[in-house]
């Protein structure tokens, strides 16, 4: 089915139900319904048609799902451009996917009229007032004549190509056809327990796949209703949390963490929430018990950009007594933990995690060579994350590939050391690289951000590890930083920790 139809049938259902709450107005998923009608007319009036690239530079906001299903109607695909890049970064992006349109807010503009000098071909829309030659968001679909859903032989096209975070180096794009996006859909609301009487709050920023696609468009296909903010405030969103009562709520780590030091978390009232999820990453323990210890069951989605994201999911049942997992795979998804030769490892034993499933990119746009190292035998999506299956068929993510230590010949995994670390109260945050080193090949050193700058010395951090891990695991030194480069969904970005390494940065 072609995904625009399913607010059309949420509106048959119930016009007047409310889809969106966004800054104080409430839009129907009748009158949703409609905008996408019209947006659709505006868009295909512009040029655009079926495997055309439309892309998007802004803040949270109803739009970008307008834009989203628009496109899906006339077969073209939306690229949802990060706001915290900068302009190279955008003029790699814009040059590799090569949009007709831009749609951008007002702090935008600067970089969306050097991009449109920089492509002759590219057309620049304002989502708010029109700005120099821009055309007008509101104005345009207000003159276009609506398109209705016309066809349902666009499984296979594709609807997002969102660019993955580049943790480690240029990014790429993944392409996701409509049938990922319902497919993970329906991963998400079975391994969630959703329904239309759910009440969402997106806080995540929705140009990643995990803002986009763990909780809000699949909310969306069975008619419940989203709060979206802007952008993520602690402090405003414990507020939302309090007086909308929203049901599932999902944060990032670098989020819950702000959330549980922020002043009014102990005293915000967050009992609507059914459940609350998280991922994007390992998760250090205490940030799942700062939940749990609220009685609030917790989940956790395991899954990349490019596989919808929604992947494997921790049964909420199950959240306390397998804390830490990221559970098992969704219902249209499959999970392995395989060895360097594709061979399945036994329980307890490391391996790398494939994925397979009709939820997961069809590949990389404009980048046969990065979708054939992808793809394995048997069309398994390599993750290049290091995980391991419990003696219960629980999965777990021990690291990236990428970021193991090998030290003597012993594979040393950061997150487990990071997660000593972050039971540390005086360490606000750190993260573990591999450095270079004559005698073992490389060594674990330890990246740490004090919460007062005089805090701890080098040998209590040191000490920290003694008679909890093996010593070879240990951090052979500690450097202490004002801050760890992260990522707009908070993940660390260790190849830039490991390039401040190599340069000598103390």
């Amino acid at each position: 089915m072609e995904i625009s139809r399913w607010i059309s049938h949420a509106a048959q259902w119930d016009s007047d139900k409310i889809a969106i709450h966004f800054e104080g107005d409430s839009l129907s998923y009748g009158a949703l319904a409609d905008r996408i009608a019209q947006l659709a007319g505006a868009l295909r009036g512009l040029g655009v048609g079926p495997g055309d690239r439309v892309a998007h530079l802004g803040y949270n906001g109803p739009e970008i799902l307008e834009l989203l299903f628009a496109c899906a109607r006339l077969g073209a695909a939306l690229t949802p451009l990060n706001w915290r890049l900068t302009l190279p970064e955008y003029s790699f992006i814009v040059g590799d996917s090569k949009p007709q349109l831009l749609f951008v807010e007002q702090p935008f503009y600067d970089h969306a009229q050097t991009l449109a000098t920089a492509f002759s071909d590219l057309r620049v829309v304002a989502l708010d007032a029109p700005h120099l030659d821009s055309l007008s968001y509101e104005q345009i679909i207000a003159s276009a004549n609506s398109v209705e859903p016309e066809r349902n032989d666009l499984d296979d096209a594709i609807a997002l190509i969102v660019y993955t975070s580049g943790t480690t180096g240029r990014p790429k794009g993944a392409m996701l056809p409509q049938s990922a996006l319902f497919w993970n859909a329906v991963n998400a609301t079975i391994t969630q327990g959703m329904t239309r009487a759910d009440h969402i709050l997106t806080a995540i920023p929705m140009f990643h796949a995990g803002g986009l696609n763990i909780q809000t468009t699949p909310a969306l296909h069975l008619g419940a209703t989203v709060t979206i903010a802007q952008r993520f405030d602690p402090g405003a969103t414990l507020a939302l949390l309090a007086s909308r009562r929203h049901s599932l709520f999902i944060a990032v780590p670098a989020m819950i963490q702000a959330l549980i030091n922020h002043e009014d978390w102990a005293k915000t009232d967050l009992s609507g929430l059914r459940m609350f999820t998280t991922g994007s990453s390992t998760i250090p323990l205490p940030l799942l018990k700062a939940w749990l210890d609220r009685d609030i069951p917790v989940t956790q989605v395991y899954g990349l950009t490019e596989t919808g994201p929604v992947s494997t999911v921790t049964p909420v049942e199950d959240a306390e007594r397998k804390v830490g997992s990221c559970g098992k795979p969704a219902p249209y998804c499959e999970a392995r933990v395989v060895d360097g030769d594709g061979l399945d490892v036994a329980a307890e034993l490391r391996g790398e995690i494939v994925l397979r499933g009709p939820g997961i990119t069809t590949g990389y746009w404009n980048n046969p060579a990065a979708t054939a190292e992808a793809f394995g035998d048997g069309g398994w999506f390599r993750t290049g994350d290091i995980g391991h299956w419990d003696s219960e068929g629980y999965l777990y993510v021990d690291d990236r590939a990428k970021d193991v230590v090998i030290s003597g010949g012993e594979n040393v995994y950061p997150a487990e050391l990071e997660d000593v670390l972050a039971r540390c109260p005086e360490i606000a945050e750190a993260a573990v690289v591999g450095r270079a080193d004559n005698k073992w090949g490389e060594v674990p050193v330890a990246m740490v951000v004090l919460r007062e700058p005089a805090g701890l010395e080098k040998q209590a951090i040191l000490d920290l590890f003694e008679g909890k891990l093996a010593r070879f695991k240990h951090p052979k030194d500690v450097l202490f930083v004002d801050t760890l480069p992260r990522n707009s969904m908070g993940k660390v970005l260790k190849f830039e920790l490991r390039e401040q390494i190599a340069g000598g940065s103390r």
